[in-house]
């Protein structure tokens, strides 16, 4: 997480909100050979406080699933190159604003029965996502095709001890100059989602109402 404070005043129900949203980030784990990192589907519990997913057999995290594990699973949202032309101030450098979220906590491996409900839950709220659209169900599989790829994935889970978020929007400059960046950000940056990230910057208040 980025160390000034002023980016990461965002209420943790927001970043919760982000990461159950977003669905999709980088788990990260520690190993002998050093850091592991997959990057995965999840589905997060309305408080934050569980994690489910599920990983390929042969991934290397799998492996070190013995017992419960430190890792991190990092979310990322919108980001953009910010000139510092566009503050119409003095002296400045250029930046990167950027929405990030960070879970830690506890990871484990499941039981193997636990592996089909957490495959339909997922599923079931991705497609929800997808209406009007008849939403795509496991039953419409062939069950012997079903459980030979089942076979090929293992149900993890995490509890989760913070949630952390970096919501970094120019909230350290005046409003002039936040929103002169985001004008920038808008009619051409580098970046991804740039024009949701700027949106975001013309918030009076920053962080504290996304």
């Amino acid at each position: 997480m980025h160390p000034n404070q002023v980016f990461r005043k965002t209420p943790q129900d927001r970043c919760v909100a982000f990461a159950r949203e977003r669905s999709f980030g980088s788990l990260a784990v520690n190993c002998e050979s050093g850091p592991l990192i997959s990057h995965i589907p999840f589905q997060l519990s309305d408080d934050g406080t569980c994690l489910e997913a599920h990983l390929v057999r042969s991934n290397p995290v799998v492996r070190l699933l013995d017992g419960p594990v430190d890792a991190v699973i990092a979310i990322s949202g919108p980001d953009a190159y910010v000139s510092p032309d566009w503050y119409g101030m003095d002296n400045q450098v250029p930046t990167w604003n950027y929405i990030a979220v960070h879970i830690r906590g506890q990871l484990r491996r499941l039981e193997e029965s636990e592996l089909h409900g957490i495959l339909e839950r997922l599923s079931a709220a991705m497609e929800a996502r997808l209406a009007p659209k008849p939403p795509w169900s496991i039953d419409k599989m062939d069950p012997e095709i079903f459980q030979r790829m089942q076979l090929q994935i293992v149900p993890v889970a995490m509890t989760v001890d913070s949630v952390e978020g970096t919501f970094k929007l120019s909230q350290n400059k005046p409003d002039s100059a936040r929103i002169a960046a985001a004008n920038g950000i808008r009619t051409g940056s580098t970046g991804t989602e740039t024009a949701i990230l700027a949106d975001l910057m013309d918030r009076p208040g920053g962080a504290s109402n996304v």
